[in-house]
């Protein structure tokens, strides 16, 4: 078994520990000073000696809540996933290594938040990150960590993953309590209400959420899990691009409408990260604005069964870039064999597709989810899976019930399938995104994932997680894979 070690990032972890220890005391000492000076005199405490023990004023002459000023949070996220030997007829450019492997990834994030006037925030996200996927993320459409991204790398990279401004324009009605938190400063805010984010951020931020499964820092790890794979959804190679997104929300309702500037090369950098990204690379390029982007809209429904939230929100989204159509490409790699140039083929073209994502508390505590997803797949995929058609089913289950209120247990299964046109694509030799094995002996791939997070000191969280590969990358003649990982994540 391969075994690649990426350890200068924890010297970093460390580092940012006490730094964060630090300022949460210091942010603590401030919050008591500013809690009792705005219960004595309706005004935030100009200095720290001004809080004192005096008995707070009447409830009625307490102010409403101020919106919060400014913000910073930081998260540190290390993942370790290995497999043993598994069986393979052959292998190809695209296959997981039949031998086994271990890798690691490391991220750190510290982000900023700054009211400017009235409705309006701005976001600052800095990312460095460490490591390599398994087989340097190939291999799996349902890969199994979405923290390793496409551009690997054993020395510490950073990016401006986040850089926007959001306005919200109140429309009247009942207000909102807003929480202080990564993306987002405390306040409060009418339900009905209008939002524009604009700047560099990423289309998942805002779109095809879920309670359940979401986040591959704190839930299920898996691509497939972590969003709608049928989802070409605009991005860089780590996950971010530069766009505008506009929402209405209504008190059971919201509207979503998003348009985002495509890569010129699928599964690349976009031309913002020739400036956000180090170290710096001159081949990020956008596609042409009017001719490589992508359009998505959501429409989001929240209701109430049996005192328990639920939610179910149906997504459309629209592509164009420089994308090789499956038939033509195809027919090249027939007439001049596997190793022809069939990206020749690539022209503007078109792509859409459609998602279905929902989400349920069944008792406290307890919820299930589910995706559905597809496009019409006769184009290559540009930029997040080569995956025509999807469909997800899992459980969550906090741990109160047990007394670990912190912990959670989820198990869900992802299943995914190609085109026929898609098929004979990968069949005559063709490479996608994630797969591409110089055959293909078809199958839909199917992923079961079980993990169990454990919370081990306030934010301090440890996770394993086990995910079981039948078919990797559409292939019978591959697998099934085992696939053990471990997680540690911080944040404040």
């Amino acid at each position: 078994m391969e075994t690649r070690s990426n350890n200068p990032l924890k010297l970093l972890s460390a580092a940012a520990a006490a730094i964060a220890c630090a300022a949460t005391a210091a942010a603590q000492l401030s919050t008591n000073a500013d809690q009792a000076a705005l219960a004595r005199t309706g005004k935030p405490a100009a200095l720290p000696e001004l809080a004192t023990n005096a008995p707070p004023a009447p409830a009625l002459e307490a102010p409403a809540t101020a919106p919060q000023r400014w913000n910073w949070h930081f998260q540190n996220t290390e993942v370790v996933q290995g497999y043993p030997a598994f069986p393979a007829q052959y292998s190809g450019a695209n296959s997981l290594p039949a031998g086994g492997e271990t890798r690691e990834s490391v991220s750190l994030d510290v982000m900023a938040g700054v009211r400017l006037w009235s409705g309006a925030e701005a976001h600052v996200d800095g990312l460095m990150w460490q490591g390599f996927g398994l087989a340097d993320t190939l291999g799996a459409e349902g890969f199994p960590n979405g923290e390793a991204f496409r551009l690997g790398t054993s020395v510490p990279n950073g990016s401006l993953t986040r850089l926007f401004i959001r306005q919200t324009i109140g429309l009247g009605g009942e207000p909102e309590a807003v929480p202080d938190d990564q993306l987002t400063l405390a306040g409060q805010q009418d339900v009905s209400r209008l939002t524009f984010t604009l700047g560099r951020f990423s289309a998942k931020d805002i779109f095809d959420n879920n309670a359940y499964a979401n986040d591959p820092r704190t839930q299920f790890m898996s691509w497939g899990l972590m969003a709608n794979e049928a989802w070409d959804y605009p991005a860089d190679a780590i996950g971010y691009d530069t766009g505008i997104a506009i929402e209405l929300n209504r008190p059971k309702w919201t509207l979503r409408f998003g348009f985002f500037q495509m890569p010129r090369v699928p599964n690349s950098q976009t031309g913002d990260d020739r400036f956000l990204t180090w170290p710096f690379s001159d081949a990020a390029q956008s596609g042409p604005f009017l001719d490589a982007w992508g359009m998505v809209a959501e429409f989001e429904r929240r209701y109430s069964l049996l005192n328990h939230p639920g939610a179910i929100r149906f997504l459309a989204f629209l592509n164009k870039a420089n994308m090789a159509e499956y038939s033509t490409a195809t027919a090249i790699l027939l007439a001049d064999g596997p190793n022809a140039n069939w990206e020749s083929a690539r022209a503007f073209h078109y792509k859409y597709g459609f998602g279905l994502n929902w989400e349920q508390e069944i008792v406290k505590n307890v919820g299930v989810f589910s995706r559905l997803g597809w496009n019409d797949d006769q184009e290559e995929g540009w930029v997040f899976s080569d995956v025509g058609h999807a469909g997800s089913l899992g459980l969550s289950l906090k741990g109160e019930s047990w007394h670990r209120p912190d912990d959670t247990f989820g198990l869900a299964g992802v299943i995914s399938g190609i085109s026929k046109a898609e098929q004979e694509f990968l069949a005559a030799g063709g490479t996608g995104i994630l797969a591409g094995d110089g055959n293909l002996d078809y199958g839909w791939e199917k992923v079961v994932e079980t993990y169990y997070d454990c919370g081990v000191w306030k934010t301090v969280h440890v996770a394993l997680d086990y995910q079981f590969i039948t078919d990797p990358a559409f292939n019978q003649a591959r697998g099934p894979v085992s696939v053990f990982g471990a997680r540690l994540h911080w944040e404040f």
